[in-house]
Formats: structure tokens, sequence, C-alpha cells
């Protein structure tokens, strides 16, 4: 298998990220001294969970906001915007399992599992309910966090992620079938890499992670019924040249009960649920698109209201 193969495989199989110097100088948002000092953590360590050791870490003050990372990622992933976050709201970021800083021990990778961890890290750390926000595989996660313990979650939002494996374009299930341990010793020059044993408890673990995450996606998932079982308000982001088909993105809006009719002159039709699509973002970057946090923090925040157009005119 050729090296350019092998990154294509899993560039569509999960989220391929950059460490934050690996990105263009275009891409990056402009980050002051008070940004940067919202980068330091007001508390982290280990939470046993479940057999795994869970890595977490908060910033900021305000509202708790649950932040969860994509696949082969870790919470620094979201370096160039978190600090936005902060400026608003206790930022929790977790590395999920087998990711950064928490280990993958020997407990099967999933996401109803990893949902049901997520929810017992934000008891653990002392809250009845928070917002959560997840990112491609964090979405997942996400997801399956809100459907398993509601009660846990005030509102949702999900980046690039869908509800069902038949949402990627089609050629990208057969790649993602490809993605095993034989893939390791292609990637020791990759940012991917580089960036799991800078902070990995047992760097050696990584030919494992690639195994866990292909088993992983090379299952058929179908969460369509779920869907409905979200009462909370949820927004779902997406990237305009996303890995999912537009038609799948539109059908878990609706799902969710938008997408059924025009909102009406008063917005007496308006869903509590949001779509976003963000323009010129792919998978591969929504996810530190400084338009992410202007899009989602008004919905985290409960922000319906807006003008009416007879208000407009009568200023």
């Amino acid at each position: 298998m050729s090296k350019t193969l092998l990154l294509a495989i899993l560039a569509s199989a999960v989220a391929l990220i950059a460490a934050p110097d690996a990105q263009s100088e275009e891409s990056k948002p402009a980050m002051t001294t008070e940004a940067k000092a919202l980068l330091k953590p007001e508390k982290s360590g280990l939470l046993p969970i479940d057999g795994l050791s869970y890595y977490y870490a908060t910033y900021g003050k305000g509202e708790p906001l649950l932040l969860l990372h994509g696949g082969l990622g870790s919470t620094d992933m979201f370096a160039p915007i978190l600090p936005k976050f902060a400026e608003h709201r206790t930022v929790i970021a977790v590395d999920l399992q087998g990711h950064g800083r928490t280990a993958l021990g020997e407990r099967p990778f999933g996401l109803e599992a990893m949902g049901n961890d997520m929810a017992a890290i934000v008891k653990t750390l002392g809250y009845d309910q928070v917002d959560v926000m997840g990112y491609s595989l964090g979405g997942g996660v996400a997801f399956r966090m809100a459907v398993q313990h509601p009660e846990a979650v005030r509102r949702l939002v999900m980046v690039s992620t869908g509800y069902a494996a038949n949402g990627f374009y089609d050629e990208m299930r057969p790649q993602q079938a490809q993605v095993s341990a034989a893939a390791a010793p292609f990637m020791k020059d990759t940012p991917m890499y580089k960036s799991y044993v800078a902070v990995a408890p047992h760097p050696e673990d990584f030919p494992k992670l690639l195994d866990a995450l292909g088993n992983f996606m090379r299952n058929d998932y179908d969460f369509s019924a779920d869907v409905p079982k979200l009462k909370m308000p949820v927004m779902l982001v997406y990237g305009d040249s996303d890995m999912y088909k537009p038609e799948h993105e539109i059908k878990f809006f609706q799902l969710l009960g938008g997408g059924q009719k025009d909102a009406g002159w008063m917005r007496e039709n308006l869903p509590q649920n949001r779509l976003a699509i963000l323009p010129n973002r792919t998978h591969y970057d929504v996810f530190f698109a400084p338009e992410l946090a202007t899009t989602t923090l008004p919905f985290l925040d409960g922000e319906t209201k807006v003008k009416t157009w007879d208000e407009m005119v009568s200023e």
C-alpha cells in the first residue's frame, strides 16, 4: 500500500487533524495574550471510569460545556477556537478512549459505552447537566450520551456528525474498512502520529488504536430511530464540502423536526433545532473554523430572538 493511498484512506475514515503548528498561516486565528492565557487549564487530571482512565481539562468560567474531539485527535485540536468558548463558558474538554492522554485499555471501543462514560464524567465533576458539543467521532459520542442520558444534556451541538453509516459518500465505506494496525509504519512522519506519541500514556498502543478504529468503522450502524428521542435543543453543523452527503445532513435535520414547513412571518413555526452549513469548509478543517464558535455560541446560550422586519423599519 502506498503512503498516498494510506493517507487518503485515513482521511476518509476519521478526522485527520494537524497540530496547530502544522496549519497554514491563513487558517490560524490571531491569538491574543488573553486568549493564550485561556488555553491554560483551570484544572486537569485523570478520572477512573468503567475500567478506563479519562483525561479531562477545564478552561474558563461560566455555564459548563463538554467539548469532544474527533478521531485520531485530542482536546488539543480545539486550541485555535477554545479561547473563544472559554471566554463565555467553563469548557470541559475530554480525551476520548485511546486518544490523547487517555489510554486505550482493553475495553471494546464503541459510541454507546463512551456515551455512558461522558455522563459519568459530568456527574463525577459535580455537574447535573451540561451543554455538549462534539465533532466527528466526538459528535457520535455526544449523540449517544444525549440519547442514553438525556437528563444530563441541556443543549447538544453535533459538528460533522451523521446518524447512520450510509450518510458517508459511497466510495468512503470500502476505504474505511481498510484502516488497521498495518497502517502504523507508514504514519511515523504524519502529524497524527507525532501528536499522539507526544502525549499518549502508552505511545506503543498507536497500532492498537488504528485496529480499534478500523473495527469500529467496519460496523454498520443506523441510529435513525433514536434521533426523535433527542428532546433537548439540537444544532447540526457541517462544512459545505463535508464527508457526509448533503441529503443525509438534511434528513438528519428533518428527523429532528426541522425542515418541515416555512417558519412563518412571525416565526410561529420555527423549530427549536438548528442546521448550519459553513461555506468553504471540509470535514478536516471545520473544527478549527473561527465561524464555528460564532455560529454555535448563540445557540448554546439559548438565544432565539431576532429583530423582525417591522422592528428594523421602525428604528
